[in-house]
C-alpha cells in the first residue's frame, strides 16, 4: 500500500513506478525489522548446552546398543542350549560346584563318563542346568562364558599360585576325574 504522497508523485510523473515499488518493499522490510543480534555469551551458552545434549544422547544410545547386544547374546545362548541339549534320563546324581554352592544333575553312567572326559559340559539354563556337547559349549563360551557351570574340557582359570615344593609333594596323589562324592 502506497502513501498519498507517493501516489501524487507517480501521477505527476516525477518518479517511476518501479522506484516507488522498491521504496515500498524497503519500508516493509524495515517495519518487519531484524531480530536483535544475540550476544556472544548467549551463543557460547547455547553451544555448550547443545554439546552437553549431544554427549548425553550419545551415552544413552551407547547404553541402548549395549543392552540390545546383551539381549541378542542371551537369545543366541538360549537357542544354542535348547537345540543342543542332551536328554538326561539317569538316576545317578552328578555333583559339581556352581560358584559357592554344590549343585547336582541326574545322569546315567555314559553321561557321567562323558562329563568326566570333557565331551559334555553343564551350562546354566533358566533356573536349572542342561547338558550340552563340546561344540555347543565352545559356542556358548565365546558368547557368555559365565553361563558354563562345569566344563572339564576347558580350564576355567589359572590355579592359585603354589610353591614348587608343594606341587612336587602332591603329584604323587592322583585324583580321578570321575570321583563321586
Amino acid at each position: 500500500m502506497r502513501n498519498p504522497l507517493q501516489e501524487q508523485l507517480l501521477k505527476a510523473g516525477l518518479v517511476k513506478k518501479d522506484k516507488v515499488a522498491k521504496v515500498v518493499r524497503d519500508q516493509a522490510k524495515q517495519r518487519q525489522g531484524k531480530a536483535p543480534a544475540v550476544p556472544v555469551e548467549d551463543k557460547i551458552d547455547a553451544q555448550r548446552l547443545q554439546a552437553e545434549r549431544a554427549e548425553r544422547d550419545r551415552a544413552l544410545a551407547a547404553g541402548r546398543n549395549a543392552e540390545a547386544r546383551a539381549k541378542e547374546i542371551r537369545a543366541q545362548v538360549r537357542q544354542i542350549v535348547e537345540t543342543a541339549r542332551i536328554k538326561r534320563n539317569g538316576d545317578i546324581a552328578y555333583r559339581f560346584t556352581d560358584g559357592d554352592r554344590i549343585s547336582s544333575v541326574l545322569v546315567d553312567d555314559g553321561q557321567r563318563a562323558q562329563l568326566a572326559a570333557g565331551t559334555l559340559a553343564i551350562v546354566r539354563h533358566g533356573e536349572g542346568f542342561e547338558l550340552v556337547p563340546r561344540a555347543a559349549a565352545d559356542k556358548i563360551h565365546l558368547r557368555a562364558p559365565g553361563l558354563i557351570a562345569l566344563d572339564h574340557g576347558r580350564t576355567v582359570g589359572d590355579p592359585p599360585a603354589a610353591s614348587d615344593d608343594d606341587d612336587e609333594y602332591y603329584k604323587q596323589f592322583v585324583v580321578p576325574d570321575d570321583l563321586t562324592w
